[in-house]
């Protein structure tokens, strides 16, 4: 039992000898070697997908999902494109799910940015006679709505 609580005790005294080494970590950037994307190419990359005439229902959501991931607001060239590629597909319900993605890529500059995009994509929205939420009522709950029973 003195063997046993002798060696203990030699171990923790060169325990706490030993020199302790800090892991060193090395600060390594990680970068790309792939030269910046201009504006005017990332919008034309979008829109000549869009605007391609085989384009279908999935390929328009995976585009949408992947602006949607990214940190910016699509330019209205691409909402038009985008558009335009539901119309192309009788898909009302995509065009209106994209306006909602455009807003709520906004964030707390919506009275800034949402007005400019409404007002660029007027025209489009004209032409292909698509709604905005807004005039569809889609930006208040439906509780909030009057209920027909209360209507006369």
């Amino acid at each position: 039992m003195l063997r046993f609580v002798g060696r203990q005790a030699n171990n923790i005294a060169k325990s706490c000898l030993r020199p302790r080494t800090a892991a060193v970590s090395q600060n390594i950037r990680a970068s790309h070697d792939e030269p910046e994307e201009s504006e005017e190419e990332f919008n034309k990359q979008y829109v000549d997908y869009l605007s391609r005439p085989n384009i279908d229902h999935w390929e328009i959501r995976r585009v949408w999902n992947k602006l949607a991931g990214m940190d910016l607001v699509p330019d209205p060239v691409i909402i038009c494109a985008a558009l335009k590629a539901c119309r192309q597909l009788n898909d009302f319900a995509l065009a209106i799910r994209i306006l909602e993605i455009v807003k709520d890529k906004c964030g707390n500059r919506l009275n800034e940015i949402y007005p400019y995009i409404l007002q660029e994509i007027r025209p489009t929205l004209d032409e292909l006679g698509v709604n905005t939420p807004e005039e569809l009522g889609y930006d208040k709950p439906e509780l909030a709505l009057q209920s027909i029973d209360d209507i006369h």
